[in-house]
């Protein structure tokens, strides 16, 4: 029961509640932009029928044998670089972008360059802390866009959307990233730390303070 409960609240996490919407359980390849962290056996747990390829900086930002099994493809890359040549075009079927876009001062041209990476009807689903996260307090973990000092550039949903329509997308959804589940789960998360003697973090709270905004779109 624990391990359903589990499986539940990842998946309340919007940028997999949005890759399950458009999925619905079938196969699909997904480029996930900003691969580390887990993120390979996360996604793939929740989604065993996906092939899993990743983008990132290096593969030493927390990998795991584990991560490292699922990982259909890898390409090591500077996306500032703008160089993509080697990523197939027309090829997958899901770009997960979340919070990688604004630590590019070019994301525009990024997006550009993975706009041709999906297939015809794929998803794309982008997360970046939006204009109000400058307002917020700081806070441990990153509360205020300016807590993290890789953070280059602030991005809006017009900004994105208007791109992503230019680029033959339909944008589906968009606007500040608000999941009630995370909400309603912040006292029990900060017990939870407390209980394990660890820091409360600024990500506990940004569904309920507004930090990050959102555009999930699918390619005409």
């Amino acid at each position: 029961m624990f391990k359903a409960l589990k499986r539940f609240a990842s998946t309340r996490t919007p940028k997999f509640y949005f890759l399950n919407k458009a999925m619905n359980g079938r196969d699909f390849r997904i480029l996930d932009i900003g691969a580390g962290n887990h993120s390979p056996s996360k996604t793939t747990d929740l989604f065993p029928r996906c092939e899993y390829y990743g983008v990132d900086m290096n593969k030493d930002y927390n990998y795991s044998d584990a991560d490292n099994r699922v990982i259909k493809g890898f390409y090591e890359k500077d996306l500032t670089q703008l160089q993509l040549d080697d990523i197939p075009d027309d090829y997958f079927d899901f770009i997960m972008m979340a919070h990688i876009i604004e630590h590019l001062h070019n994301g525009d041209k990024v997006l550009e360059l993975l706009a041709k990476k999906l297939k015809k009807g794929g998803y794309i689903y982008i997360e970046y802390p939006g204009q109000k996260s400058t307002k917020l307090p700081s806070m441990y973990g990153t509360l205020n866009f300016y807590d993290d000092g890789t953070h280059v550039r602030i991005y809006s949903v017009k900004e994105i959307s208007t791109l992503l329509s230019g680029l033959g997308f339909t944008v589906l959804s968009s606007g500040m990233r608000r999941s009630w589940y995370y909400i309603f789960a912040i006292p029990f998360n900060v017990i939870n730390y407390k209980l394990k003697g660890k820091k409360i973090i600024g990500p506990l709270f940004w569904d309920l303070l507004g930090f990050a905004e959102y555009v999930y779109a699918v390619k005409k």
